[in-house]
């Protein structure tokens, strides 16, 4: 009896081995993964190029005094809105006053002897020389008046252009010099956005192209303005250069000295998309899992261009109909097999109607 059981352990054994491989035959290998694909078609695309740029005003000055004076009067708060040629400081001028009256005096002078002598001219009573030597007198005397005037009006410094002004740096009895900031001033109602693009992308861009801007302090809203200029240098060190936007900015919600993000857009053309998550990178490499007619999968190496929305536009590597999967890439390998997943609404129904049986 002993040894009948190392025979019955071999046969054993052997008719669990049997087993097994009718098992691996009857399955056919490995399961098919369970992945979502999509059937790529060209549609239309529009690139964009984007980058940060700084808000300017489309007129910004310092507001400064052209002399060594004091501050009389200040005729404007700080943030106040003023048009062209309004007043803002009137600096003291009682020595330019007092100068005014004796040149205007002088002049007068001038005129009533010039004319007395014009009129000895044209009775022969005086030379003609004499007649000339008044009237310069005359004129020297005029431009005195003028220069003087100047000098009155460099006491009275106004708004070079309509705009906002900014914080109010003097008051009244303070001593301003040439170059004392008296306070900025900007034409807020119209906004540049200088930003800088890469040579390599000049040929992107072109006067009057349109153009997206956005800030950070209004989130969610989009400024829409053109590109007004291209400047004609292209910077050494950075190999950029400086592309100036407009934009309308009638609310004033555009700051000069703003961080904008400008996207400009570039003209729609057809493009052979792919989703985004459907291309793997690994290091320098990118790739798709590509579709074949018997199910199963193959990598298909690909060179990927403009990004948008979500969307990779492939360029070399697929075409126009290939299948390719979006979803479950991470459990695939070359050669192997893959099943569609059900559809969200579908799946979702399923177990509405198992439950709905059970009831029954």
């Amino acid at each position: 009896m002993p040894r009948l059981l190392p025979v019955a352990c071999v046969l054993s054994v052997l008719l669990l081995a049997a087993c097994g491989g009718q098992r691996d035959a009857a399955g056919g290998g490995a399961e098919a993964v369970v992945v979502t694909t999509t059937r790529l078609a060209l549609k239309p695309f529009q690139d964009n190029l984007q980058a940060l740029g700084t808000a300017r005003a489309r007129e910004s000055v310092t507001v400064t005094a052209k002399v060594s004076e004091t501050v009389q009067q200040v005729h404007f708060d700080s943030g106040d809105t003023v048009k062209a040629g309004a007043p803002l400081v009137t600096l003291s001028g009682q020595q330019q006053q007092a100068a005014l009256a004796e040149a205007q005096a002088a002049a007068n002078e001038a005129e009533r002897l010039y004319k007395r002598q014009q009129e000895l001219a044209a009775q022969q009573l005086i030379a003609r020389s004499a007649l000339d030597a008044q009237r310069a007198t005359r004129d020297a005397a005029n431009a005195r008046v003028a220069q003087v005037r100047a000098q009155l009006g460099d006491r009275v410094i106004r708004a070079p252009f309509s705009g906002v002004l900014g914080i109010r740096q003097v008051s009244p009895g303070a001593l301003v010099t040439p170059g004392t900031a008296i306070a900025t001033l900007d034409d807020l109602d119209r906004m540049y956005v200088d930003f800088p693009v890469p040579e390599t992308r000049l040929g992107d861009v072109a006067r009057g192209q349109q153009v997206e801007g956005r800030v950070v302090a209004f989130r969610g809203r989009v400024f829409a303005g053109t590109v007004e200029t291209v400047d004609a240098r292209i910077d050494p060190g950075t190999r950029a250069a400086t592309v100036r936007a407009a934009f309308a900015n009638p609310d004033h919600a555009l700051r000069p000295g703003m961080l904008v993000e400008v996207r400009a857009l570039l003209p729609a053309r057809q493009a052979l998309l792919a989703p985004e998550i459907a291309v793997v990178q690994v290091g320098q490499t990118s790739f798709a899992w590509r579709v074949k007619d018997d199910g199963s999968v193959e990598q298909a190496n690909v060179r990927a261009g403009a990004r948008r929305d979500g969307q990779v536009e492939i360029l070399e590597g697929l075409r126009a109909g290939d299948r390719i999967v979006v979803d479950g890439t991470g459990k695939l390998r070359p050669g192997a097999k893959i099943v569609e997943a059900a559809p969200a609404a579908t799946a979702a129904a399923q177990p509405a109607a198992h439950a709905g049986a059970g009831a029954e």
